[in-house]
């Protein structure tokens, strides 16, 4: 027999998303459970993965079932099974794939998250026949992946992708992953949230539409509720998204300077904006762009597969790499 089905499962900051995926990157089962605050033990949130990977199993039979894939929001060493850092969640130098694999009777391969979305929109998704691709995630911070025919670049070290954490202002915002003006502090859920409790704590009337949909409650102020503020016209929320933009194109003009993708395909939450987010990146990529009006631009692109990129990716990377030792 020749399992068809893979499992993947995708953890960010705010919950773990798992779903059994076929070979032509769709979804026919799915199961989410909230990520346990980062308190907790790395144990805990194992935990939670063994969970939603036994939920998965049970429903697909552990039969059809050739691999698990993890696809972590963190530094993910070349052996694909440690989690060297999250910077969202209490994982350092974490022996991931070894603790799961005691738990789970298939193989299990662990990969970031967004080398994971950046695969699943090349095989499956907007990125399908380019080269060159870079993936950037926005979340709730910002991740990054990047592939070359075909192939993810993971670095030497299993490292390579963590666009967010490029300083792009010195002594700027302080980040979590203990640096200062990362570019995650300016282009993410987070950055978008911060500006707009910045104008509510400012007492800015300007943000008294946005205050009324947060039901007076600062707390309640969330990315999703800004973006849909946006999609109704609110002004404040609008010049919000912008300025989220403006901050992406910065960080894409350097990518472009650096790497020369042809392709960047923008995923993760944020970016369900769309163009209210993409049309400032856009036209900030423009003017930033070295060589600019004598070089080739890449294509800024939305991402296909939403919030799924990253599972799709996790389950067809494991089911690749279980191929591959069996050859």
């Amino acid at each position: 027999m020749n399992p068809r089905l893979a499992i993947g499962i995708d953890i960010g900051g705010t919950k773990v998303a798992g779903g059994v995926v076929d070979v032509d990157g769709l979804v026919t089962h799915r199961a989410r459970r909230d990520t346990p605050h980062r308190s907790k033990s790395p144990s805990v949130v194992e935990g939670t993965i063994v969970e939603v990977v036994a939920e998965l199993m049970q429903v697909a039979g552990p039969e059809n079932v050739a691999a698990v894939g993890i696809g972590a929001a963190g530094f993910v060493a070349a052996d694909r099974a440690t989690v060297v850092f999250a910077p969202h969640l209490s994982w350092r130098h974490e022996p991931l794939q070894e603790a799961l694999q005691k738990r789970v009777a298939v193989p299990i391969f662990v990969d970031n998250d967004a080398n994971a979305a950046a695969w699943a929109e090349w095989k499956f998704g907007a990125a399908r026949g380019e080269t060159h691709v870079m993936m950037i995630t926005l979340g709730t911070g910002i991740g990054g992946g990047i592939l070359v025919n075909g192939s993810v670049q993971r670095g030497r070290f299993g490292i390579a992708g963590e666009f967010g954490h490029m300083q792009v202002v010195p002594g700027g915002h302080r980040c979590e992953c203990g640096n200062r003006g990362c570019w995650e502090q300016y282009a993410s859920g987070n950055a978008l949230v911060r500006e707009a409790r910045s104008l509510f704590s400012a007492n800015s009337p300007i943000a008294s539409d946005l205050l009324d949909r947060a039901e007076g409650i600062v707390g309640n102020l969330t990315g999703p509720l800004i973006t849909q503020a946006a999609r109704d016209g609110d002004p404040t929320a609008r010049e919000l998204l912008a300025e989220i933009g403006n901050w992406l194109g910065v960080g894409i003009a350097n990518l472009a300077a650096a790497f020369d993708p042809g392709m960047f395909v923008i995923g993760g939450g944020v970016s369900a904006a769309g163009e209210l987010l993409l049309t400032s990146a856009r036209e900030t990529f423009k003017r930033q762009l070295a060589g600019r009006g004598y070089r080739p631009e890449a294509r800024i692109v939305a991402a296909q597969l939403g919030n799924d990129a990253g599972l799709i990716g996790a389950a067809d990377l494991a089911r690749y790499s279980t191929e591959q030792q069996t050859d």
